[in-house]
């Protein structure tokens, strides 16, 4: 009986064990109800041992674990090995890395995304600058302040109580941009609608006040909310009815300038945003009559306020370079204009005039507001040698003609030229292509997506392998097996069946290379 009762004790003690690296718990799915009961409020960070996007957060996570135990705050955060906890991975829906989650008051049912970090399912909509073949996380959101501030807002009052004048004054002059309610009665449904809207966006401080004195310094004579800030009209007061939704809407459509340079410190903001349209204006800042081309472009903005978000690009600083490559620019074509969509699949627009005036602008987003405008795709021209390697060259201009002809099974590698995991399947793929050379019915192709695009085919990895079967051109199978010249094979002489992605799902997306983010290039 006394063993039992030792061995029982042992099995309950090793479960509540707890360990921790650097301030930061470690938790497995035998410890984790029991740290949401030691820690109610705890950050987790679901990651993978190979991730680079983990690997960089390390140091900054751990640094934020250190300054709130130094505060002495209640907040921890942890981390969990995905790989080696995948069912509790599962029971919290990751699905990339990392995935962080905030687990308030011990709530282990309903955890908060946190959503300042880069994550391989946010990447579509907020990475853009790539060196080598990593991506850097944005700048805002992965430092240990940021983590820490988006905790505290979480855990202490959505909105502070301005009591005075100078409290006020203060953080208008401290922020960019901030936002105040004015209510008389800071319980009414008024009141808390303005405290569920602060609740619910991380990067704007907000402000609640009940003095006369701030009314009558901001000239204020009704319950309302205003948005201060230092750039455009200055101040924007809201006029419509106090609900949390309608307050999210008029804050999202007004705390950003009239027009935004596109900086690593900005991309989270212009990506995190309710407006997925955006028209860019690549132009170098030293250029003389870059004040002149400003002028325009803001002046066009006026009228799309709230529907298309305007962006200029420094065309000449080095990292946006791979944000022109992307739109098929070159520094000495530009001032340029384009426009994208930013949905569950990304569309570029390019206008007739390559003129930058506001007529120009204003024509060219109106047609698209209308649904009038045609996608532009790009497209190299046709290599004459294309047909003459063991693996074919395809370009936008040949692809349907070769990948739809009814008599040939066409296996192609979608690539990009600086990719690292596409260098290494070189070699590789070319033996493929060599090995089905005399075949009369099997093609092997490549088609560098950087430089063209199928509206029919959406690339959102590098590299991605897709197999279009002959006498069928609306069937493409996505190969989900090994890259080796074994497992094509294998593909390749199953009909596509060996190795191909279940149907509907896309093929197997490598860490760190996948290329759906236009202005996700940060």
């Amino acid at each position: 009986m006394l063993k039992l009762f030792l061995l029982c004790t042992l099995a309950v003690l090793s479960r509540a064990d707890i360990g921790e690296e650097d301030d930061v718990l470690v938790l497995k799915k035998s410890n984790f109800e029991e740290a949401l009961k030691a820690h109610p409020n705890i950050l987790v960070e679901f990651y993978a041992p190979w991730c680079g996007h983990c690997k960089a957060l390390v140091p900054e996570y751990a640094k934020a674990a250190s300054m709130l135990k130094a505060e002495g705050s209640e907040i921890r955060l942890a981390k969990v090995d995905a790989t080696e906890e995948a069912d509790l991975a599962q029971e919290y829906g990751v699905r990339g890395y990392p995935t962080i989650k905030f687990f308030k008051g011990g709530d282990k049912e309903s955890p908060k995304e946190y959503s300042g970090v880069y994550t391989n399912q946010n990447r579509r909509t907020v990475n853009f600058r790539r060196r080598g073949n990593c991506c850097s996380l944005p700048a805002a959101g992965r430092q240990a302040d940021d983590i820490v501030n988006w905790l505290k807002k979480r855990t202490g009052p959505a909105a502070s109580t301005l009591g005075e004048v100078a409290e006020a004054e203060s953080m208008i002059a401290d922020n960019e941009v901030a936002v105040i309610g004015f209510f008389k009665d800071v319980e009414s449904e008024g009141a808390k609608a303005f405290l569920n809207a602060a609740e619910a966006i991380d990067d704007v401080p907000f402000g609640i006040t009940s003095n006369d004195a701030v009314y009558s310094k901001f000239e204020v004579s009704k319950d309302g909310v205003v948005l201060f800030k230092k750039f455009d009209e200055g101040r924007n007061t809201f006029d419509g009815e106090l609900s949390k939704t309608d307050l999210l809407a008029f804050i999202k459509a007004n705390q950003l300038p009239l027009v935004i340079e596109f900086t690593e410190q900005t991309a989270p903001k212009i990506f995190g945003g309710e407006i997925k349209s955006h028209i860019l204006m690549f132009v170098p800042k030293a250029a003389s009559d870059f004040a002149d081309k400003m002028v325009e472009f803001k002046k066009a903005s006026e009228g799309f306020k709230g529907k298309i978000l305007f962006i200029f690009i420094d065309s000449e600083v080095d990292d946006n370079q791979r944000i022109l490559e992307f739109f098929g620019l070159k520094k000495e074509e530009c001032p340029a204009i384009r426009l994208i969509t930013l949905e569950d699949e990304m569309t570029k627009y390019r206008p007739e005039s390559e003129a930058i005036t506001a007529d120009n602008i204003v024509a060219f987003c109106t047609l698209f507001t209308e649904g009038k405008l045609k996608p532009h795709l790009m497209s190299q021209d046709i290599p004459e040698d294309w047909d003459k390697n063991p693996v074919r060259v395809l370009v936008g201009k040949n692809f349907e003609e070769v990948v739809f002809d009814p008599k040939k099974n066409v296996f192609v590698e979608f690539y990009a030229p600086w990719c690292g995991h596409c260098k290494q399947l070189d070699p590789i793929w070319t033996k493929l292509g060599e090995k089905y050379l005399d075949s009369a019915d099997i093609v092997v192709a490549k088609m560098d997506s950087t430089a063209n695009e199928i509206e029919t085919v959406k690339v959102h990895s590098f590299p991605t392998l897709k197999f279009f079967p002959a006498g069928d051109e609306h069937k493409v199978v996505d190969y989900n097996g090994e890259r080796t010249l074994e497992g094509f094979t294998k593909f390749l002489e199953s009909g596509g069946k060996d190795g191909g992605a279940p149907a509907g799902e896309e093929g197997e997306e490598d860490d760190g290379i996948d290329v759906s983010t236009p202005l996700g290039l940060v």
